[in-house]
């Protein structure tokens, strides 16, 4: 696909990044998200075994999800609209800011790139202490579920529950700082502050994802009981976005879906987010 010369609110006259550059973009983002939150989790909360070594905590994955997506939103959100999320695709999509022949390769870019991320931290994980790795996988390697994947126990309904409502919140707000009346520059900050709210939330229930890219991306490594539930953190986060993407009073058709570009697909440019 060639680039094009056009307007867009935020950035002037120039060219539209290519959709090859989008969907790089979408696997970097998620990349960095997938690393950033997963290597948190079992390199930073499960590291003190008796080392001495900081644990950081419920609190400290929140906080590296919230700045792996501030992160990667503030510099692939101008290119690709910075979603690293399956369900923010596909909200997308509903409100139509997205054209649905761009979901599926947004979605299989997303999941390349969390795949890349895990499959590194499994190699340093590897290159660690003896057993390091085989204590991270039999605990899940931080895959999203219930029971025995739950660091609080919970049910299949309360996981359930949980990963719909936080992927909701998150759909809301994303919908709502992507508008063409809101601030561009301040939706990457947003956005990364409501995936630490919601993550403060969901880890002690589901262990928090919102986002079946990520769940995939550790699920694989994770054994047999990740794999067997991780039709909860794709089904799940998915109905969220449906639920939030028709909340009332957001704005639909609203122009180009990308974070910071607002105009082109109002145009009938249909350049993706």
């Amino acid at each position: 696909m060639t680039t094009r010369t056009t307007t867009r609110a935020g950035l002037g006259v120039g060219t539209a990044p290519s959709f090859s550059a989008r969907l790089a973009a979408e696997a970097a983002g998620t990349f960095i998200l997938v690393f950033g939150v997963i290597g948190a989790a079992i390199f930073g909360a499960g590291f003190d075994a008796g080392r001495g070594g900081l644990n950081i905590g419920f609190l400290g994955v929140a906080l590296a999800l919230g700045l792996s997506v501030f992160a990667g939103a503030s510099v692939f959100g101008p290119v690709s609209g910075g979603h690293f999320n399956p369900a923010v695709t596909i909200s997308m999509a509903l409100a139509r800011r997205l054209p649905w022949r761009h979901v599926g390769p947004y979605i299989v870019a997303q999941i390349v790139g969390g795949v890349v991320a895990s499959s590194i931290l499994v190699l340093i994980a590897a290159l660690g202490p003896s057993g390091f790795l085989a204590s991270a996988r039999a605990s899940g390697f931080a895959s999203t579920g219930w029971g025995p994947l739950s660091p609080g126990d919970f049910s299949l309904p309360a996981a359930f529950i949980v990963e719909t409502v936080t992927t909701c919140v998150l759909v809301w707000v994303v919908l709502g700082v992507t508008r063409p009346a809101a601030r561009a520059a301040s939706a990457p900050l947003s956005i990364g502050l409501t995936l630490t709210l919601v993550a403060l939330v969901a880890i002690p229930i589901s262990n928090g994802s919102f986002n079946p890219a990520r769940s995939i991306a550790t699920a694989i490594f994770g054994g047999q009981i990740a794999l067997e539930q991780l039709w909860l953190s794709i089904v799940a986060p998915i109905l969220g976005a449906v639920i939030g993407s028709f909340i009332p009073g957001l704005p639909r058709k609203s122009g180009d879906p990308t974070s910071a570009n607002a105009a082109s697909e109002a145009n009938g440019n249909n350049s993706a987010a």
